[in-house]
């Protein structure tokens, strides 16, 4: 619920810090004294757009801060987490607005958008009145109210979850069959393709053996030439070593140098009869053979074709082959994926059908009770000949939707024998008020929201009816907060805490100040609110005699 509101330099407010207890608070005061600038000013925390004519005037920036209670809000809290702004039980919405347009929004110390805090702010608090926040216009508000009274929360949760998957398999499967001939077309040319490389049937490494063995054959005639002019050379250095080790023999030269000599020249005797060995091995493994040099040719001629159509280099041809084989296999998958969508969409249906076709009969049947419930409240409010009618009007479409195969609307009928109309074309801003207030405590044992807020809630009515709001509003706030701008007396006697709003200040500044009255000056409000401003002793006494037969 709402804890405190904090006001600076906004409007008329110079400064306005008030604090909120649970039950029904009302908010009184002369006329022109700035009773809805409290509400207008909470509205700018639910996201409210920014005007900067709200500025008071000489000053630069106007704040408001708004403190809320979680502790019972677990949807709240729930949103709060799932964002990490959540911080113990509390909630602070803080909004400023400069005198140059500037806007700033926070939740809990975090900067946030407005409309951040307008989705908060439809979990914390509910606005009633001929201003933007009034949900009864809003046929998803309506809906839910119906739903609520008959208390489908579990069926309707299920219906949306079968809606949303039915919904997400269909958009899958309009995206695979799209581009489903794109889809074969690319599927043929792939398997071609892939035919052609099997057919080709290119193995590890064959490609470097093919051009090695190739320079090998092709170059055969110069590789025998050479080899045996190399074996040739080979042999006369080896003779002339030999003849070097013989003229250096060691009793004619004595010595280190000498020693050394002999060594190294021993050792390249020995390296190159290796060398040779190795010459005449490779020599006798090379042979002139045009057949298999043509053979060779002709494997990789085509393995240099298929690479060129496939625009890539000749050793990326595995790499490729392994590519259009996979994206093949993913193809033929994704008509797999077709099938098993259809029959996946089939079996949804036929599980929404059943239960989309439960929640039809049990909103119609609540429909009427609530409409019956409704509509002898609205008697109790001066508005006897508004009869209220919950359409159920089947969607266009059969495909299954979120919210169920009807669409829900609040029509009425405000005289007899008049077609009904929906609200927003046909009721006031207080009828709105009167209608969603008879609502909302008919639902109330059921569920409501946390805090709400009632602005001009009795316009157009008095006397005894005037006394059936105040108390219909005493009998909703066992159930949440109410807040409930009022000027008249039979209303405001029934409020748990009254707030008077008063105007201060002479030509050249003006403010707007807020009091908790108690006792005493709670009596001279109520007496002030039935007799004007000269207030007697009987309407003293008058007063005290409404505020001691209020019921506890």
């Amino acid at each position: 619920m709402l804890t405190q509101l904090s006001i600076s330099n906004y409007a008329i407010v110079d400064r306005l810090d008030v604090e909120l207890t649970s039950g029904m608070t009302a908010i009184t005061g002369e006329t022109g004294a700035g009773k809805s600038i409290m509400l207008d000013a909470l509205g700018l925390c639910l996201g409210d757009r920014a005007d900067p004519k709200s500025v008071r005037a000489g000053t630069g920036k106007a704040e408001i801060i708004a403190s809320f209670d979680l502790s019972l809000l677990p949807a709240a809290r729930n949103w709060l987490e799932e964002r990490d702004l959540l911080a113990d039980e509390d909630c602070i919405l803080r909004r400023t607005v400069t005198a140059e347009g500037r806007s700033r929004a926070y939740i809990n110390g975090s900067p946030s958008t407005a409309q951040d805090c307008a989705e908060l702010g439809a979990l914390l608090i509910d606005i009633h009145s001929q201003h933007a926040h009034q949900s009864l216009l809003r046929k998803s508000v309506q809906r839910q109210l119906l739903d609520t009274f008959a208390e489908l929360g579990e069926l309707t949760q299920s219906v949306e979850q079968l809606a949303s998957d039915w919904l997400r398999a269909r958009r899958e499967l309009e995206l695979l069959s799209g581009s489903l001939e794109e889809h074969n077309a690319r599927s043929q040319l792939l398997a071609y393709q892939v035919e052609e490389l099997d057919e080709l049937a290119l193995g590890k490494d064959e490609l470097a053996a093919l051009e090695q063995e190739q320079k090998l054959l092709a170059n055969a005639g110069d590789i025998l030439a050479s080899g045996h002019e190399a074996l040739t050379l080979s042999e006369q250095h080896e003779s002339g070593i030999a003849r070097s080790l013989a003229l250096l023999d060691a009793e004619q030269h004595p010595g280190k140098h000498a020693a050394e000599a002999r060594s190294m020249l021993d050792s390249a005797l020995i390296q190159l009869a290796e060398a040779r060995l190795e010459i005449q091995a490779h020599v006798a493994g090379v042979e002139v053979d045009p057949e298999r040099l043509a053979q060779v040719e002709t494997r990789l001629e085509s393995i240099y074709a298929v690479a060129r159509k496939h625009r890539c280099l000749p050793e990326q041809l595995a790499d490729q082959h392994r590519e259009l084989r996979q994206e093949l296999a993913s193809l033929t998958g994704g008509s797999e994926r077709i099938e098993a969508l259809n029959s996946l969409m089939t079996e949804l249906d036929e599980q929404y059908r059943e239960l989309a076709g439960t929640l039809s009969k049990k909103r119609k049947r609540a429909a009427t009770r609530l409409e019956k419930k409704v509509i002898a409240l609205l008697d109790t409010l001066a508005m006897a000949q508004c009869q209220l009618s919950i359409a159920l009007r089947p969607r266009e479409s059969s495909d299954p939707h979120p919210q169920g195969r009807e669409d829900v609307e609040f029509t009425i009928s405000t005289n007899p024998g008049s077609p009904p109309q929906p609200l927003g074309k046909i009721a006031s801003g207080g009828e709105l008020s009167r209608i969603s207030l008879a609502i909302q405590v008919v639902n109330a044992s059921r569920a409501t929201a946390p805090s709400m807020v009632f602005d001009e809630v009795d316009v157009g009515i008095g006397g005894a009816v005037a006394e059936v709001v105040g108390r219909l509003l005493r009998q909703l706030a066992s159930h949440a907060q109410i807040l409930c701008v009022t000027h008249l007396a039979q209303v405001a006697s029934q409020a748990h805490q009254h707030l008077l709003v008063s105007k201060s200040g002479g030509n050249s500044s003006v403010s707007a100040d807020l009091t908790a009255l108690e006792d005493g000056d709670k009596v001279k409000e109520i007496a002030r609110m039935l007799g004007g401003v000269k207030i007697t002793r009987q309407s003293l006494a008058h007063a005290q005699e409404m505020l001691d037969s209020v019921e506890a």
